[in-house]
């Protein structure tokens, strides 16, 4: 197929120095490199400076505020001379053919405006992977999958991995909301819904990796469990997730945090979340409920 799309990878990142630099050394190693790759982490020294010296494409780091749709925000900013617009967790590592696959879809699909890729792991479902694992599962697959593998349209996007046609981001103004604060719960699905009245959302076996999970750098147990229930109110009242959907979230992960409360994960703070959903239900109740309201409690 002819063509080209100019591709930018955009990692917003916070305090995994070292697994970031693993990660760009990976990302290196795409068949299709990247045009132009651009971080944005909370504090310069969050980023390898010698990582981003031997990546063999052009380069930005841009500081942001705390928060992953604020960053993401500046990344989307700085972000002027790209056809599509990817986004990678700092511990997400993508099969080599992920990029090539992409700009083979993109450009058979006009239509398409966003996709996310289809995970060989993810250890955000459990206590993490280590580096060494995910290269390990992403090597054990590489380069069986071709770029016209069926995909299917999608509700939302991962945010560990997820790939935006930025024309019609431009034309509608689009940022991800920063009224999500800190982890950001919901705003991968928030963002493609509001894109999605202008095109596709697609889910492609074709874009594939491994996502780490590592808990380094999350936010605290109260906090995400008040998001896990403020976020979803806030959603329904803007417009962008139905009741049906919001009230699955909700309710499963407060059945998941009251039972597992008992007998917790030791990666997951099960009371801390637990404490946070009925905070947020108490607010609720009390019609103060607000995303923000995470950045007034530990």
């Amino acid at each position: 197929m002819q063509g080209h799309l100019t591709i930018a990878v955009g990692i917003a990142t916070v305090g995994r120095r070292k697994v970031l630099a693993e990660m760009t050394d990976f990302l290196a190693r795409q068949t299709r490199r990247p045009d132009h790759l651009i971080i944005c982490p909370v504090v310069p020294g969050d980023v390898d400076s010698e990582a981003l010296d031997r990546f063999p494409a052009q380069t930005l780091v841009v500081n942001g505020p705390v928060g992953l749709p604020a960053q993401r925000n500046r990344i989307l900013s700085a972000t002027t001379a790209a056809d599509i617009i990817v986004f990678f967790d700092d511990d997400f590592f993508a099969d080599p053919g992920y990029l090539a696959n992409l700009e083979a879809i993109f450009l058979a699909n006009p239509d398409v405006v966003a996709a996310t890729g289809t995970l060989q792991a993810d250890g955000a479902k459990g206590p993490g992977l280590s580096v060494e694992q995910g290269l390990e599962i992403v090597r054990s697959g590489s380069g069986s999958v071709a770029a016209d593998a069926p995909f299917v349209d999608f509700y939302g996007a991962y945010g560990c991995n997820m790939c935006f046609r930025l024309e019609p981001i431009r034309r509608h103004g689009l940022l991800f909301d920063e009224n999500l604060p800190l982890y950001g719960w919901q705003e991968d699905i928030d963002f493609a819904l509001r894109l999605a009245p202008y095109g596709r959302v697609i889910k492609s076996s074709a874009l594939r990796g491994v996502h780490l999970g590592i808990k380094v750098g999350r936010t605290s147990g109260v906090r995400f469990g008040y998001s896990q229930i403020a976020n979803p109110v806030y959603l329904i009242r803007k417009g962008t997730m139905s009741w049906k959907h919001a009230r699955m979230l909700m309710w499963r992960n407060l059945a998941a945090n009251l039972v597992r409360s008992f007998y917790p994960e030791p990666w997951v703070d099960r009371k801390g979340r637990l404490k946070g959903n009925v905070l947020a239900l108490i607010d609720m109740a009390l019609g103060r409920i607000s995303p923000r309201r995470i950045l007034q409690l530990d």
